[in-house]
This record gives C-alpha cells, sequence and structure tokens, in this order.
C-alpha cells in the first residue's frame, strides 16, 4: 500500500501558505447516542444509571473548573498589558510627542480585569493590536531623534516593555493551552459532550497575534 502522503510524488505549494485563527465560536454537538446510552442505563441497569448522573456532576465540576483557570489566565494577560499600557504612556510622555494613546485601552483592560467581559476574546485581541500600534509609534518617534536615544529613562521604558512582552506572549501561551483543554473536552463522547449540549457551552477562540506582529516577523533583521 502507497503512503497517504508521499513527499516525492504529491503537488508542492511553492508559495507556502500562511495560517490565521478562525474567530468563531462552535456549539457542542446534541450527543443523542449518548442521551440513548444513559436511558438505556436507567431502564435496564439502575446502577449504572446512578453511576452515569454521579459522572455528569463531577464532568460539570470539572468543566466550570477549566473555566476558572480559563479566566485566570485571561486575567493574567490583562494585568500584563495594563502595565505594558502604563509604560508605553510614560514613554509617550519623556518623548513629549503627539502619540495618541487611546483612553478605550484602559477603560477594556479595567473592565476585562472587573470580569464584566468574560468572553471578550476578540476585544482582548483588539487591546492587544492597539498596544502593537501605539509602541510601533513610540519606537519611530524614539528612533527619529538621535539626541534623546541616550535618555536613561526613555530607554528604562523601552527595556521594561520588551520585558512585559515577553511575559505577555508566557501568559498567552499558558492561556491557549488552557483553552485547547476546553476545546477539546466539550467534545469528549459522552458524558462531557453531554453535559456542554445541555449548558450550551462553545469553543473559545485563542489568544492570536495581531498583523502587526506578524508584519514584523516577516520583516529584515540583519
Amino acid at each position: 500500500m502507497a503512503n497517504a502522503l508521499d513527499e516525492t510524488t504529491a503537488v508542492e505549494n511553492k508559495e507556502g501558505r500562511d495560517a490565521f485563527v478562525i474567530q468563531k465560536q462552535v456549539e457542542a454537538d446534541k450527543a443523542t447516542s449518548a442521551n440513548v446510552l444513559e436511558v438505556i442505563c436507567w431502564i435496564l441497569f439502575i446502577i449504572p444509571g446512578i453511576i452515569w448522573f454521579v459522572k455528569k456532576k463531577k464532568a460539570l465540576s470539572t468543566l466550570r473548573a477549566m473555566e476558572q483557570r480559563i479566566q485566570t489566565q485571561a486575567s493574567q494577560i490583562d494585568n500584563y498589558m495594563e502595565q505594558r499600557v502604563v509604560i508605553l504612556q510614560n514613554a509617550a510622555k519623556l518623548l513629549d510627542k503627539a502619540v495618541n494613546l487611546d483612553k478605550e485601552v484602559l477603560t477594556s483592560v479595567a473592565a476585562y480585569r472587573g470580569g464584566r467581559n468574560p468572553q471578550a476574546d476578540n476585544e482582548r485581541n483588539e487591546v492587544a493590536s492597539k498596544l502593537d500600534g501605539i509602541q510601533r509609534n513610540i519606537q519611530i518617534a524614539f528612533e527619529a531623534y538621535p539626541n534623546i536615544q541616550a535618555h536613561n529613562e526613555i530607554a528604562d521604558c523601552l527595556q521594561q516593555n520588551s520585558y512585559l512582552q515577553k511575559e505577555i506572549t508566557a501568559a498567552r501561551d499558558l492561556y491557549n493551552d488552557a483553552v485547547n483543554q476546553w476545546n477539546a473536552k466539550i467534545f469528549e463522547w459522552p458524558i462531557y459532550l453531554q453535559v456542554a449540549y445541555k449548558n450550551k457551552f462553545t469553543t473559545r477562540i485563542p489568544f492570536t497575534t495581531t498583523a502587526e506582529m506578524k508584519e514584523k516577523a516577516r520583516g529584515t533583521f540583519f
């Protein structure tokens, strides 16, 4: 039998292919087969029916705990982004240039931390995108004036911003790992799928990089 994927005869895509995160939440399936199986357990065997009931309760508790973990990881990202906002504000003031720092960014981050937007995956990505754009404007202004590049406070701000970017990346990895586990769990047949459908749970959207960062990654560094 021939290989399903054969690198010697398969068609190549010489242009390559970029990857994008699809911003869509998918609902858990109806789990009809799981429901039928549960009914059979109750009709034919009382004890398996009781065990099924207990497992459903445990599954719901597990999913609720996973939700809290996702929220905790999201809050960590928000905390780092809030610190980054402060750093970029300080850098803008030190440069004394007209860098437009949108006040809605601060409002949004504060709202996330307050728990008023628990499903704001898209909005969180939007805030990150705005911060990347603000950083770029500050960096351009900084590089345009060689005489201020020796300013220790400005250099310190940019260094702290770089550090926070790394912390955000690490926090995003943890968040995306938690989201990945959630997305897999709600489709796990039969118990988790049944519980997820009953509670109208959906998949969650991973934290994605911004267009600004993707463009930078394609740039020339050396």
